[in-house]
């Protein structure tokens, strides 16, 4: 089963956004299952909100229990959601990057006072 099934569109279908970092792990599931989707990458100018997804509204609580279980995470249309583990990842950094700056900047304060 691939990914080419359009007349998932033709049917009671929802569309479900995956980051682009879920997208091997996500296929591989919904083929394990037996979850027929259709997604087109080439139809999709951006993709950093995720890749969408057309799934039957028929397999929507297995595509849940894949996504609870593998911890993928995923939007709707309507609401986009990021990844808080990234975010709170360039978050320390984003820390550790200013307390850098801020230890130069006192150390370069102490020695012109030790000039003066």
């Amino acid at each position: 089963m691939n990914e080419n099934n359009f007349d998932i569109k033709l049917n009671d279908h929802y569309k479900l956004y995956v980051l682009l970092k879920h997208k091997i792990i996500f296929e591989y599931e919904l083929q394990k299952n037996g979850i027929k989707y259709y997604s087109e990458l080439s139809e999709q100018p951006f993709i950093e909100k995720g890749i969408r997804y057309f799934l039957l509204n028929a397999d929507m609580k297995k595509v849940d229990k894949i996504v609870a279980q593998n911890k993928i995470v995923t939007s709707i249309e309507s609401q986009q959601y990021f990844d808080f583990k990234d975010y709170k990842k360039l978050m320390k950094a984003l820390i550790i990057v200013a307390g850098i700056i801020t230890g130069i900047l006192l150390l370069f304060a102490f020695i012109l006072n030790l000039f003066n």
